[in-house]
């Protein structure tokens, strides 16, 4: 039996690779049989599993063709990359003519059909970039075409998802897909916390998801699906926006994980990136958040779809901000034709990942935690002493919120938010960059379940809830790790993984945090522009007030769709 056993194992040895792609082979060969019969038993219920499967197929080939044939293809193409260098000089201007003249007449339509909301929110997005300009590092050394590209791929994003069908539909079934997986750590907290767990909302609701969501990117590092999609995603702006490796992978990783775990991905290279590198790095930081916190926000009532826009659209707007701020003057040492080798995960196997996932959020959950209880104190205190100052001048209504309304009023007005409620936004950009976004959004949840609910607008003289249209924008501009609180964390992070680049850090982050910020407000701009006016005002009102007047309604859309809703 040893001997027999001797043979089988050394045929297995000789043959290791075969045997693995009969095994590989037999496993797709049943996946696929699983997706033909699902597609002819119900294709549209099995939409979904056929998307990710040709997906899947796609990139695998894609993968294949760069790995064998990646001199051909560069061979194939360079008579044309020999062509556009050439003639570049005319090409830039005729391009730059065409893009102008696409703009105008876009803007000219899109106003005639949708009204003039779309302008204010184009000239914000005009302004913020003029405001980057202006103050910039190294004015006189801007390169335009990251900055261009970067607000070129937030437009064509935002296009595709707002205004489209298939992309408001993909975007609106992902959010929806991401809400229900979520709601599975409502599970382990009610085994733990028990069946009343829901009362005590944010410790024993929202919390878990921050753990659940932490688990799940911990294993998905482990079996390298995380850096496979990160370096898909970097890749692609890499080729369009002309940044280096470092700054797009930074950027990429940042749609998904937190400011001081994306720079991880690329530690190695870190001593050796410049100046505007490093800016870059901390500014995709502060402009997108982290995936585990995305799914608490989710729980506290903000559209799904709109904040894994936000976190999409933030990324090629980071690299645009950091360029125009603080444009490059130094020759890049890290430009890996090739790609970049990033990091792993440390663990062994996918329950050691689990288990490591779970254990890194303590820290994460417990930071939010005692944060949140210091900073809504603090706000307290803040509100009853500015109460008490203003009362001394007969206006004792003064606090924090309308001290930050009257700062951001003009900047929350210029995304393209209705001048009623830029009041109401300004406070909550205020919040968001003096204590964190969790104040900031879970002010916003307050004003969306007003909304929801109805009720009077006005409740003496102090407006309760907002349109939909400023809600969206300021969820956009709410969407970034953007504040003070997040400064310390950054320089800290940054210094321990890369001691030698210290003074940098400490010298560049302040600079960052404002690219960052206005990458979230021009994120919020492009949201304002694409945005199409919906169903403002409440059902039960808009019926009520239809069914009570004296004389028969006039024929409105919004009561068509009203009425449809109702009989649905």
């Amino acid at each position: 039996l040893e001997k027999e056993y001797d043979k089988a194992c050394e045929f297995c040895k000789k043959h290791k690779t075969r045997i693995r792609y009969v095994i590989y082979g037999i496993l797709i060969t049943a996946y696929l049989a699983v997706v033909i019969a699902a597609c002819s038993l119900n294709f549209q219920r099995a939409l979904p599993l056929f998307i990710i499967t040709v997906l899947a197929i796609f990139f695998i080939c894609w993968d294949f063709l760069i790995a064998k044939y990646e001199d051909k293809i560069a061979a194939f193409f360079s008579p044309g990359e020999r062509y556009l260098e050439k003639h570049w000089f005319w090409l830039k201007w005729v391009l730059c003519a065409a893009l102008i003249i696409t703009i105008i007449c876009w803007l000219i339509f899109d106003t005639a059909k949708q009204g003039s909301c779309q302008l204010i929110s184009f000239g914000g997005l005009v302004m913020y970039v003029l405001l980057m300009f202006i103050f910039s590092k190294y004015p006189t050394r801007v390169i335009w075409r990251p900055v261009f590209s970067g607000i070129g791929m937030q437009f064509i994003l935002g296009l595709l998802i707002l205004r489209t069908k298939v992309g408001f539909d993909a975007f609106n079934w992902l959010g929806i897909q991401i809400q229900t997986f979520l709601e599975y750590s409502d599970t382990g907290a009610k085994f733990v916390f028990g069946e009343k767990y829901t009362d005590h909302f944010f410790a024993f609701k929202v919390l878990p998801i921050v753990v659940f969501f932490s688990t799940v990117m911990s294993m998905l590092y482990h079996i390298g699906f995380m850096q496979w999609f990160i370096g898909k995603v970097g890749w692609i702006m890499q080729i369009f926006m002309g940044t280096t490796p470092v700054e797009s992978l930074v950027a990429a990783g940042n749609i998904f994980v937190g400011q001081t775990e994306s720079p991880l991905l690329v530690r190695p290279y870190l001593p050796y990136i410049t100046k505007s590198e490093l800016h870059a790095v901390m500014t995709a930081g502060f402009s997108t958040i982290a995936g585990s916190v995305l799914g608490a926000y989710i729980s506290f009532g903000v559209s799904a779809s709109h904040l894994l826009t936000a976190s999409v659209m933030s990324a090629p707007a980071s690299l645009a901000t950091s360029k125009l701020f603080w444009p490059e003057t130094e020759k890049p040492t890290v430009t890996l034709r090739s790609g970049l080798q990033m990091a792993k995960g440390e663990s062994k196997n996918l329950l050691e990942a689990a288990s490591q996932g779970a254990s890194t959020s303590i820290l994460l959950v417990a930071n939010i935690a005692v944060n949140l209880i210091s900073f809504l104190a603090l706000l307290a205190f803040l509100d009853s002493a500015l109460s008490w100052v203003g009362s001394l001048f007969d206006y004792p209504q003064l606090n924090f919120e309308n001290i930050c309304a009257y700062v951001f009023m003009l900047f929350s007005f210029m995304m393209g938010v209705d001048w009623e409620d830029s009041f109401i936004v300004g406070g909550l950009l205020g919040y968001k960059t003096f204590f964190n976004e969790f104040v900031a959004y879970e002010r916003l949840s307050k004003l969306i379940r007003n909304r929801e609910k109805g009720g009077s607008l006005y409740i003496n003289g102090v407006k309760q809830y907002m349109t939909v249209r400023s809600e969206v924008i300021a969820t956009y501009a709410l969407c970034g790790f953007a504040n003070f609180g997040s400064l310390g964390l950054v320089i800290g992070g940054l210094t321990s993984i890369a001691p030698s680049k210290k003074k940098e850090i400490a010298g560049g982050a302040f600079r960052a945090m404002i690219a960052g910020t206005v990458a979230c407000f021009m994120t919020a701009c492009v949201a304002g522009m694409l945005t199409v006016p919906g169903l403002e005002v409440p059902c039960h009102i808009l019926l009520g007030n239809a069914f009570n007047s004296t004389d028969f309604p006039a024929n409105s859309t919004e009561l068509v769709e009203c009425c449809q809703k109702l009989f649905t």
